[in-house]
C-alpha cells in the first residue's frame, strides 16, 4: 500500500472514532408520556370523519424537548383507525409537560370496518387502542417518538351489536 491509502484508510478510521464517541456521549433519554387530554370535532369533507385530538406530553428529562412537527396514528380494536399531522411548534419543558394539539382524520370506510368489526353477535364492554406518533425535533438528534395503548369500558347495560340479517 502507498502512503496516501495508508493516510485515507488513518483518516476514515479517525472520523468513524470520533462519530462512535460522540454517540456514546449523547445522554440518554427516558421515554415521553403520552395521553389523551381532549377530542374536539372538527369540520370535514365529504366522506370522512375530523377530529382535533389534544396530547398531554409529558418530558421526564432533564432537558427541554422542542419541537416542530407532530405525526399520530390511532388504532381501535387492532384496526388503523385515525391518523394526522401538525405543523405546530413547541417546547416540552424539562420535567415539565405541555399540551399538543393534532387534527386527525378518520375515513368512513375505517369507521364502517369498525362497526362491521363488532357485529359478531359478542357483547363489547371494553375498546382497545393504540397511539404511537413522533414529535419531530428542531435539532438534529431530537425528534422522538412515542406509543401508548390502553383500553376503556363501555357504559354497562349498553346493548350488544347483533348481526344485521338480510330480508
Amino acid at each position: 500500500m502507498s502512503f496516501r491509502s495508508h493516510q485515507l484508510i488513518g483518516s476514515w478510521l479517525l472520523l468513524a472514532t470520533v462519530l462512535l464517541s460522540a454517540c456514546a456521549s449523547m445522554p440518554s433519554r427516558d421515554p415521553l408520556q403520552v395521553t389523551v387530554a381532549g377530542v374536539e370535532s372538527l369540520p370535514g369533507e365529504g366522506m370522512e370523519l375530523r377530529l382535533l385530538v389534544k396530547l398531554r406530553v409529558q418530558n421526564p428529562n432533564d432537558t427541554p424537548l422542542d419541537f416542530d412537527g407532530v405525526s399520530l396514528n390511532l388504532d381501535v380494536m387492532g384496526r388503523a383507525f385515525a391518523s394526522g399531522v401538525s405543523d405546530q411548534a413547541g417546547t416540552v419543558p424539562r420535567f415539565g409537560e405541555a399540551v399538543v394539539a393534532v387534527p386527525v382524520t378518520v375515513s368512513m370506510m375505517r369507521m364502517a370496518r369498525q362497526v362491521l368489526g363488532m357485529l359478531d353477535g359478542k357483547p363489547v364492554d371494553k375498546v382497545t387502542y393504540a397511539m404511537s406518533g413522533k414529535l419531530h425535533g428542531a435539532s438534529m438528534f431530537g425528534t422522538q417518538r412515542f406509543s401508548s395503548k390502553g383500553e376503556f369500558d363501555l357504559p354497562k347495560g349498553a346493548p350488544a351489536a347483533t348481526p344485521v340479517e338480510a330480508p
